[in-house]
């Protein structure tokens, strides 16, 4: 039924001569090239209570549906189906499993983050972030490359995610002692996440004897998951100890060193990192030292500068 449903998407998108393609692979684009950075321009620049908050739910989210694709490992659509043409360079851009959708859970995480923010303050903000989760998880099934449950799930997952995080922001708000015992929980999960990635075992498909789907290939989403989610443990961790940042609401500097890190990151992340470290270090380490350092930088060294900056 889930391939029926999107043969009858492909029809229509063939139909209507692709109109629509790059609307939605653009919007799919946005949420994970894009979307990823507003955490740490909140944390910077706006908001560092809920910067933390996005933060959190973002790693979170991005760790915790590496590892469900990892442990499901199903198929994309076009592996299931030769039927199946995805739109666009929508293929390319689709790494890891299929189960559940990774543009979706983002989506929502960052989306759904800010209507729980805004939904009280700036309703017109909260509905078209809600109009936008459901447009970017459409996306993903009229471009072919997810089936319905894979939307599903990953926006189930995040919304489970962000509930979560919210609930136990507000019990250990100022609990340093907490937060601590919570920081070296956090870095015993990513031991065990690597662990469990590299151990277990996953389907070798052959037809005509290649590989369907490479396994290792499958993995790197998930490193730099782990990268992320330690980046963020070190970097939170500095903060509360030696750093302290505060946010300098009356300098004039702010706004443009907010858009500079941003850009910074944007920079590493797409260009500087696997040009550098992931072709140094392959794409599994590679990729969780360069996310690692991304993230550390965002929470340490960039906060430390424009704090240092305004102050002069």
């Amino acid at each position: 039924m889930d391939i029926q449903y999107l043969l009858w998407l492909q029809e229509l998108r063939n139909a209507t001569g692709g109109v629509f393609d790059e609307f939605f692979n653009a919007l799919s684009k946005f949420a994970v090239d894009i979307m990823p950075f507003l955490p740490f321009v909140i944390f910077w620049g706006v908001d560092k209570k809920w910067g933390y908050r996005y933060i959190t739910t973002w790693g979170l989210g991005e760790l915790v549906n590496g590892l469900v694709k990892l442990t499901v490992c199903a198929y994309r659509p076009w592996i299931r189906s030769d039927l199946i043409e995805p739109a666009g360079d929508s293929k390319v851009a689709a790494t890891g499993y299929s189960f559940p959708s990774g543009h979706t859970m983002v989506a929502t995480v960052t989306y759904g983050t800010t209507f729980v923010w805004q939904k009280d303050k700036r309703r017109w903000l909260a509905v078209l972030c809600g109009v936008l989760i459901l447009l970017t998880g459409f996306s993903r099934n009229f471009l072919g490359v997810h089936t319905p449950q894979d939307v599903i799930v990953g926006f189930c997952e995040a919304v489970l995610i962000i509930w979560i995080v919210g609930i136990v922001q507000k019990k250990v708000a100022g609990n340093g002692k907490i937060l601590d015992i919570l920081t070296f929980a956090g870095f015993g999960v990513v031991v065990i996440a690597l662990a469990y990635i590299m151990l277990k075992p996953y389907p070798m498909d052959y037809v005509d004897g290649k590989l369907l789907v490479n396994p290792q290939k499958m993995m790197n989403d998930s490193f730099k998951a782990c990268g992320a989610v330690a980046g963020f443990l070190l970097g939170s961790y500095i903060d509360r100890h030696y750093m302290h940042y505060e946010i300098p609401v009356s300098s004039p500097l702010l706004p443009l060193l907010t858009c500079t890190g941003a850009a910074i990151m944007f920079a590493w992340k797409e260009f500087f990192a696997p040009a550098t470290i992931v072709a140094a270090f392959g794409g599994h380490w590679g990729n969780l030292i360069a996310r690692f350092i991304m993230v550390l930088f965002a929470m340490w060294i960039w906060p430390a500068f424009i704090k240092k900056e305004c102050r002069r």
